[in-house]
């Protein structure tokens, strides 16, 4: 790192999520290129070398970016229908039209949902796709397109469906692929896109949709190419009461076992949701260390329960944060998941003891970068560690008589993102994108949004 050049930013408190929690209430942290290269309490070191920038983050607090850890894009433009329902029936309601995306409704969904999450202090995303209507483009490289472009670390789980209605799933029969299609197309994203280095910008997961809408050799096939090919694997389980339903009169099973006898347990794997999970679940879970993405407001707006994330955590399930997609979450966003897992976990069984601050906020950050297979990159501020983080503005009225500033960012009103960085390059400055037109962005979201209910109109 001697010769690379240097962000030093100073006067600020920071959280480390390190394993120690280590926190200065008036630190330093010091950017070399792409990685961290030291962190501590008091000023930076004098006499550093090619110090291109200096930055006074006096009523800042740094934290590691924030990490998505599941997600649906191409929901951008479908937001705010059927608002009152459970998830099936959601479904049902929905798959009619998610059926009709295109490339370019994808590309400028995939736009508005980066975005969002960017000016929000993310700084990893990932994002499921499984909806591939025929003869409609090159849909994961358009989301990769606008993940680069947006300037966010990527995860594109690469999701299929192959179980329609006349299978007896949820998707209307001209929504899915074909199983043989469904691998190879899988496979051919992977051997395109994968980046397995250190400092990965992009990387992909094989990411079947879920127990009600692929076949047991989509699931079984699927996780056999991911480990050949040596990468994650992702799927939603355990996400209702119906679900279970289903599994139990499908497959003489519940969801988690059936998972199990398909290979889709294992520290390589992780699911959305995982809501009704039971003793025996969890126990599975914390095992085989298969991780849990939890998405609090996707799961209240649907009435789908309260994960047990306290229980979770006690067995050793690694549990990151998620958005879901914005047809279930409209706002977008993952700061404002931090406060979300904290109060709705303690409407469930722990009550006050289910989570506090800075349990919340290691689930967004190092909990996620563990469930993305990426802990030893991201996650936490630690020497060496790539250089992604934010610094949150603590200091205005919404925060300002907080004394702590972890509680103030969890609990407080979502804080302004005065400064974000992604591999050492900084992507928000005060609350904007610096490598994206916002404006731009949410035309092409709007006039997306309209082509598609006008499609569907017709249809």
């Amino acid at each position: 790192m001697a010769a690379a050049q240097r962000t030093v930013i100073e006067n600020c408190s920071i959280a480390t999520v390190d394993a120690d929690d280590t926190e200065y209430a008036h630190g330093h942290v010091v950017i070399a290129g792409n990685r961290i290269e030291a962190l501590g309490a008091g000023k930076a070191p004098e006499g550093l070398e090619n110090v291109v920038r200096r930055i006074d983050a006096s009523g800042h607090l740094v934290t590691p970016g924030l990490v998505n850890t599941h997600h649906h894009y191409y929901q951008w433009i479908t937001r705010g229908l059927a608002t009152d329902h459970n998830l099936f029936n959601w479904l049902v309601a929905l798959y009619p039209t998610w059926a009709r995306i295109d490339e370019p409704m994808v590309y400028a969904a995939a736009q508005g949902s980066l975005a969002m999450m960017a000016r929000g202090g993310v700084t990893t995303a990932m994002d499921h796709h499984y909806v591939y209507p025929k003869d409609s483009g090159d849909l994961s490289g358009a989301i990769i397109r606008a993940a680069r472009e947006t300037g966010v670390r990527f995860t594109l789980a690469r999701g299929s469906m192959d179980r329609s209605e006349k299978d007896g799933g949820l998707p209307p029969d001209f929504a899915v692929e074909t199983l043989e299609g469904a691998l190879a197309a899988t496979e051919q994203t992977v051997k395109e896109h994968h980046d397995a280095s250190f400092d990965a910008m992009t990387q992909v997961a094989v990411a079947p949709c879920s127990p009600f809408s692929v076949s047991t050799e989509l699931l079984r096939e699927g996780a056999e190419l991911a480990r050949r090919l040596g990468v994650r694997l992702h799927t939603h389980g355990s996400e209702t009461v119906e679900e279970e339903q289903f599994c139990k009169e499908l497959f003489g099973m519940g969801p988690t076992d059936y998972f199990e006898s398909t290979g889709w347990l294992g520290e390589d794997v992780w699911m959305a949701h995982c809501v009704h999970m039971n003793d025996s679940d969890i126990a599975a879970f914390g095992r085989t260390k298969t991780g849990v993405a939890h998405c609090p407001s996707s799961n209240a707006r649907l009435a789908a329960g309260i994960a047990r994330v306290p229980d979770m955590l006690a067995a050793g399930v690694p549990v990151g944060l998620g958005v879901d997609g914005t047809a279930s979450n409209e706002s977008g966003e993952l700061h404002t998941e931090l406060r979300n897992a904290l109060l709705i976990n303690r409407l469930g069984a722990h009550r006050e003891a289910a989570l506090n601050a800075r349990q919340a906020l290691r689930l967004g950050t190092y909990g996620g970068a563990q469930v993305l297979g990426r802990a030893a990159e991201i996650g936490s501020l630690e020497p060496g560690k790539l250089a992604d983080l934010v610094l949150w503005k603590l200091d205005t009225l919404a925060h300002a008589s907080i004394a702590d500033p972890v509680t103030a960012l969890v609990l407080g009103a979502a804080a302004p993102v005065t400064a974000s960085f992604v591999n050492g390059r900084q992507v928000v400055e005060d609350g904007r994108l610096l490598h994206v037109d916002e404006d731009a962005v949410a035309r092409s979201t709007r006039d997306q949004a309209q082509r598609l209910a006008r499609i569907v109109a017709r249809a």
